[in-house]
């Protein structure tokens, strides 16, 4: 292996190449770009760091060399060690952030650093962090939710939020009378790292007091994928240049409120009332129930030390907070130490309360509790890991995403869990923590690799479906009408009023509009059913889900004579920018192509299920009261439903489309640089994305991101259109220079179609753009509101489908591998139709295991797989 050895002990670095050494001089930013300059074209696999270590405070972000030349040549740069080949492996199971830049930099790196289990999410704070505005602490709990009141515009709205619990995880220090509170002039060194193998957050830190005092600081904390009720702080300290007396304090923290989203600041956030305190020796319990829901979280914890004597322990209370602590001589140069675990519950308020007696429970302390968590997240991993070899970076954010999604929802922390996946995950509160049309894209991730906690997300939306009729009679429509936000009972949740961040000024919210998630629930209904074959599932709930969902649509279509076909109308697409047509004082569009298409598809599924599941298809009916006239009606409008197509194979966004504007990009490119959120741009110039063909996100063409062109051609034959045959080509080109790519997940369903029309360099260009999205925060600040959980589990499906070529919405398993120039190979495991495959391919061979005989189709090719075989196809 040829590495680079750079020493920068001395002030001008020295750099030892396999073939010649030399000599780096200027500032410690210019020296390393020259360093990238240097590596960029020379012949070797990594280096190797010695001396003095480098932090370069950069725009993007404060880094350590090796890290830094790590991520600009997608190469290996670690510090001195004496085993490079597993420090370099390493790499691409860590994220690790250094410095501290308080404010959202800082807030979207806690997003980051979070650890969780799927019941609860923890942020990536020190345990000193207090709330404000340069740092956001919160314990967050899977569909912990409460409605509150606000004044906006002189009117009174109702918001349901997504809670920050009461924080137990609060450590901290007071040397002479000065509390340690993890404020920037108190901060020497921060350095903290997620272990994304185990599920450890890690941290190093040397903070100093206003008398000059300075103090090494260690922490570890993990949230148990093993026991996900329970959580873990190992907080470690030594004096550095003084001994004198210490006082240890560990807090359990009612004082909580939501303030993670600067947009959301100016309404209602507090959500909790604290019910019962309680502290015994090194025991301490908070009870607190959120003031309208009446869901109950309750935690209690324990101590534990080797170095401290806990019997020395003071517990004192207020109000809202309970106080453990002790004060003791501390030794210069001497390490102690002080765990912290954290049992969490919550109970809705038709369940019974969790009775707490402090005299029995028990629980583990750190080091126990990480084994056990470390043990369930490599099971985890051994299912859910996808490798690729000749792309470092790739590897390490498939890893992150992975890890992220699996914090999200878990099998261990979902079973039995009433929740799904908000679109943010359990790491922060942008869209109130709720659920949308998200699932859509992460539902597959589950379904592959986890079917059961699939279902269970599944269930989320069955218990919702009384919400959702309720919902549609109200609106005037049959059948079931899910909500666009989703959270504690499924009624909607999207504001009526929203803030512009730009213009500064709150404007009406016709979101909810959009109807198309009903469909997202429909499609991840029959691609769990096609691909786990659970067909008590489908008899008990997913029929019924569908049927329902389908009423609605058929209720929503209306004859249109001047058409001659079916229009639905006072509807929004994907795209989110259009919201009415310009001038309009009602919301909504007419003949959304995505909605309708999906629509056509739904009928015909249901038409197929009538078929495959007779008797239990006619025991659905009758219990959802719907007759055969809605039936046949389903069977009619699946013909003769509206699209506006124009003479070069366009499919028109909605019904008016072309009538719109064209939009000067140029002109708003070079005025405000970043146009993600063009409708925000537009809005504050006094004009409305309504006016112009300007898109978000992907519309018309998600169509192809849920099913291959095969599928969406019986589509359009189904309505009787015809269109050319390159039409795939001319929609792609049209709509990709009319999107602003505002959502992260325009980019993953572009990447698919560029894919599909064979521009890989375009389709690796959008992806890449994707799988560094949350890593980047390249939309300005977003990730500090939490991780975009639909983009991450995008592009861990993206690798499976549009690279390894596989599809499983096809009756027969089939592969078609495109693997990119970037990747030397990929390998993946996943569980379809009850047998677990392994998978393994290169740009010029597919290897491919099950553990069951079964024929799958490779490049359209049947090839017959024996039990436990290694099969070698080439293509």
């Amino acid at each position: 292996m040829k590495l680079a050895e750079i020493n920068t002990q001395k002030k001008n670095w020295q750099v030892t190449l396999p073939t010649e050494t030399l000599t780096v001089t200027g500032t410690v930013n210019e020296k390393a770009q020259q360093l990238v300059a240097i590596l960029t074209d020379t012949a070797i696999n990594g280096g190797m760091i010695t001396g003095d270590e480098v932090i370069l405070d950069q725009p993007d972000g404060i880094f350590e060399l090796s890290q830094w030349l790590t991520e600009k040549l997608n190469l290996p740069f670690v510090l001195a060690t004496d085993n490079f080949t597993k420090a370099a492996e390493d790499l691409k199971w860590q994220v690790t952030y250094h410095g501290y830049r308080p404010g959202k930099d800082e807030y979207s790196v806690e997003s980051l650093l979070t650890v969780g289990n799927g019941f609860m999410g923890l942020r990536g704070t020190m345990p000193e962090m207090e709330i404000s505005d340069d740092h956001y602490p919160a314990t967050y709990l899977a569909s912990l939710y409460n409605t509150a009141a606000s004044i906006v515009a002189d009117q009174t709205i109702y918001n349901e939020d997504f809670v920050n619990a009461p924080n137990l995880q609060k450590i901290y220090l007071i040397v002479d009378d000065e509390k340690i509170a993890f404020e920037k002039d108190q901060i020497k060194k921060l350095t903290r790292t997620l272990h994304m193998k185990t599920g450890l957050f890690t941290a190093n830190a040397i903070v100093t007091t206003k008398s000059g005092k300075d103090i090494a600081i260690k922490v570890k904390k993990i949230a148990n994928m093993e026991h996900t009720a329970q959580y873990s702080i190992h907080y470690a300290f030594m004096p550095l240049n003084f001994s004198g007396t210490v006082t240890v304090v560990t807090e359990a923290d009612g004082d909580v409120y939501n303030y993670n989203v600067a947009r959301y600041r100016s309404l209602t956030k507090d959500h909790l009332d604290i019910t019962r305190l309680h502290a015994t020796g090194k025991k301490a319990l908070l009870v607190a129930k959120t003031k309208a829901s009446e869901i109950t979280v309750t935690q209690y914890s324990e101590l534990f030390s080797d170095t401290l004597d806990l019997t020395q322990l003071e517990n004192t209370q207020t109000d809202k907070v309970i106080r453990q602590k002790i004060t003791f001589s501390a030794a210069k140069n001497t390490w102690y130490s002080l765990d912290k675990t954290v049992s969490v519950a919550q109970r809705r308020k038709e369940e019974s309360p969790l009775e707490i007696d402090l005299n029995t429970i028990t629980l583990p302390d750190f080091k126990t509790s990480a084994a056990q968590s470390a043990i369930a997240w490599q099971i985890l991993w051994d299912k859910a890991a996808i490798t690729v070899s000749g792309d470092l970076m790739s590897q390490k954010l498939l890893n992150l995403h992975t890890y992220h999604l699996l914090c999200s929802a878990s099998p261990n922390g979902n079973k039995g869990l009433d929740a799904s996946i908000t679109a943010r995950g359990l790491h922060g509160e942008a869209y109130r923590g709720h659920i949308f049309w998200d699932e859509l894209f992460i539902l597959p991730f589950y379904i592959i690799h986890f079917p059961k906690t699939a279902r269970e997300i599944l269930l989320y939306r069955y218990r919702r479906l009384k919400a959702a009729k309720i919902d549609a009679k109200k609106a005037g429509y049959k059948g079931a009408m899910f909500p666009w936000q989703s959270g504690l009972e499924g009624t909607e949740q999207s504001q009526e009023l929203h803030l512009n961040p730009i213009s500064g000024k709150w404007k009406e919210d016709h979101s909810r509009l959009q109807r198309h998630v009903s469909l997202a629930i429909a499609y991840n209904i029959w691609q769990y059913f096609n691909n786990a074959q659970d067909e008590d599932f489908m008899k008990q709930y997913g029929l019924e889900l569908m049927l329902e969902i389908a009423h609605f649509w058929e209720s929503a279509a209306i004859w249109d004579e001047k058409l001659e076909r079916y229009s639905i109308d006072h509807v929004m697409g994907p795209d989110e920018f259009h919201e009415s047509y310009p001038n309009s004082e009602k919301g909504g569009l007419k003949n959304n192509a995505y909605t309708n298409m999906m629509v056509v598809w739904l009928f015909e599924e249901i038409a197929r299920l009538q078929e495959v599941l007779p008797t239990d298809f006619a025991a659905t009916v009758e219990k959802s009261g719907i007759s055969a006239e809605t039936l046949h009606r389903m069977k009619d409008i699946k013909n003769k439903l509206a699209l506006e197509i124009n003479e070069d194979g366009i499919i028109a966004q909605f019904e008016g489309y072309f009538n719109l504007k064209d939009l000067d990009w140029d002109y708003y490119q070079e005025k405000y640089g970043n146009v993600y959120r063009m409708d925000r741009i537009l809005n504050a110039e006094g004009h409305s994305a309504d006016e112009y063909k300007v898109a978000k996100q992907a519309d018309s063409l998600m169509i192809f991101y849920n099913f291959p062109q095969q599928k969406v051609d019986e589509i359009l034959q189904d309505l009787n259109y015809d269109l050319p045959a390159d039409y795939v080509t001319k929609n792609l080109a049209y709509y990709l220079a009319r999107t602003s790519h505002g959502s992260t997940l325009s980019r993953v369903v572009h990447a698919q179609l560029a894919a599909m029309v064979d521009d890989q360099d375009l389709a690796w260009q959008l992806y890449k753009e994707a799988l560094y999205s949350d890593y980047r925060d390249i939309q300005g600040g977003t990730t500090a509101e939490g991780i975009h959980a639909g983009v991450m589990a995008a592009t861990l499906y993206i690798p499976l489908t549009t690279f390894a070529g596989l599809d499983i919405r096809q009756e027969v398993l089939n592969l078609t591998p495109n693997l990119p120039k970037a990747w030397e190979s990929l390998s993946y495991k996943l569980k379809i139709r009850g047998v677990h495959f392994a998978i393994a391919l290169t740009h010029r061979k597919i290897i491919i295991t099950a553990d069951e005989t079964i024929t799958i189709k490779v490049c359209g090719k049947p090839v017959t797989l024996e039990a436990g075989v290694k099969t070698a196809v080439s293509y």
